[in-house]
């Protein structure tokens, strides 16, 4: 057990913390909003009379994009975003540390298996909203979700960036962010990318997406890059 030196804040990633450890280490970590629940097996720091969360990279797409340089991190406290391809809550659960008990999470997910984890942790955790459906049909679930700061995408889909902008055109509000986790095999950002992630970011353009970034997530998760990208209602 490797004893915790400190943990604050980072200077730019609102609601992520850095925590250092007696061998040297550094980690990043969200402050818990439950005390005490592990969602995936992750270490807890408790630091002050605080309890803080490791997010773990390998395990997080968001947290690969942070520690491969994505160029801000656009999530707020307060913020309500739809989550398409929650799964069983890995990512979900750190996006919940940092909008607390204001913020609101829409998770669209397809298995009822998976859904069947997610409702274990949803259980104690207010601020994420299950939903059992469909991302490629919004308008199936249009009743349950209300106008949102920000969309975060990891669909297994291969028109991942159609489903995005049809869920963006249903919820997302003018000026929103979108987090999308893209399938990147044979994509490299230091060279002419293929021609089936040129499509997909032409297909968000075309919507009224504007791209602010893109990282590819190597080591961490070779086959992904992050898109971010900011949207404008025409």
């Amino acid at each position: 057990m490797v004893d915790v030196v400190n943990i604050y804040e980072h200077d730019k990633w609102k609601g992520v913390y850095i925590v250092e450890l007696e061998d040297g280490s550094l980690r990043i970590a969200t402050k818990n909003l439950v005390p005490g629940q592990r969602v995936y097996g992750e270490r807890i720091f408790k630091f002050n009379g605080e309890e803080y969360r490791e997010w773990n990279a390998y395990r997080s797409k968001l947290a690969a994009a942070l520690l491969k340089g994505l160029i801000e991190f656009p999530i707020r406290e307060g913020d309500k975003i739809l989550y398409l391809g929650i799964a069983s809550g890995t990512t979900a659960s750190h996006i919940s540390d940092i909008i607390g008990p204001k913020g609101r999470i829409y998770g669209v997910e397809f298995a009822p298996r998976v859904m069947r984890d997610l409702l274990n942790i949803v259980r104690d955790r207010r601020n994420i909203y299950p939903i059992l459906g469909d991302a490629r049909f919004p308008e199936k679930y249009r009743h349950l979700v209300e106008g949102v700061n920000g969309l975060y995408a990891d669909v297994a889909q291969p028109e991942q960036a159609s489903i995005v902008a049809r869920n963006a055109r249903f919820f997302l509000k003018d000026g929103g962010y979108m987090l999308l986790a893209i399938k990147a095999r044979s994509i490299d950002v230091t060279v002419e990318p293929s021609e089936v992630y040129k499509r997909e970011v032409q297909t968000l353009k075309d919507a009224g997406f504007t791209i602010v970034d893109v990282v590819h997530l190597d080591p961490f998760d070779r086959d992904h890059a992050m898109i971010y990208a900011r949207f404008k209602r025409s």
